[in-house]
């Protein structure tokens, strides 16, 4: 037989049970008990619901979640890890930064979505190619240079060693490197149409 749930006021002076013996009620589906718990927990809800999300609409909404799941998860409350209260209003807090974050993570997909709108599409196949004749070209023009320049070059700007070190290396005076690279980059430039 169901226990009757007493509620502060109604006058037949039985003392109000704790939340944690109205949650036990209401884990094993007492729906006056929920109505008890809901009484007395609405308010501090939608006080941590509102002081995380700032908007009326969307805390009322929250809040009503957040009671809900306190009835769907009621069986799972356990008093020795802490008070009633306390476990409501975690899932309270919990509930409210999830939204937050919820309603952030739809801002970014939007804002990306709105960025991917202005930049203009492009052709991954047609850039590939692209990039593969202009790589075609510079080897093409690499191929006109002297074998001091050519090397000069390599080592310079391919494996991006120094000027002295691409003279050690060739074993030439570093004036000599310095001219040849010079050299060769406007033979290069000359073959590729770069403009200067």
């Amino acid at each position: 037989m169901k226990e009757p749930v007493h509620i502060a006021g109604t006058g037949d002076g039985a003392a109000r049970p704790d939340l944690a013996e109205l949650l036990s009620r209401v884990a094993r589906g007492d729906q006056d008990a929920f109505a008890a718990v809901y009484d007395r927990v609405a308010g501090p809800v939608l006080g941590v619901v509102r002081s995380v999300l700032r908007d009326p609409a969307q805390s009322d909404e929250v809040t009503q979640e957040v009671l809900v799941e306190v009835w769907r998860t009621a069986a799972h409350f356990r008093p020795e890890r802490g008070s009633a209260l306390s476990w409501v209003l975690t899932f309270a807090h919990r509930r409210a930064v999830d939204r937050v974050r919820s309603a952030q993570a739809a801002a970014d997909r939007e804002q990306r979505a709105a960025l991917l709108d202005r930049t203009p599409a492009f052709d991954q196949v047609t850039e590939a190619v692209e990039a593969r004749l202009e790589r075609e070209q510079v080897r093409r023009c690499l191929r006109t240079l002297t074998e001091l320049q050519h090397q000069s070059v390599t080592l310079a700007y391919y494996r991006g060693l120094t000027y002295r070190e691409v003279a050690e290396l060739l074993s030439q005076p570093l004036g000599t490197v310095k001219t040849r690279l010079r050299d060769g980059l406007i033979r290069l430039r000359d073959c590729l149409g770069v403009t200067a």
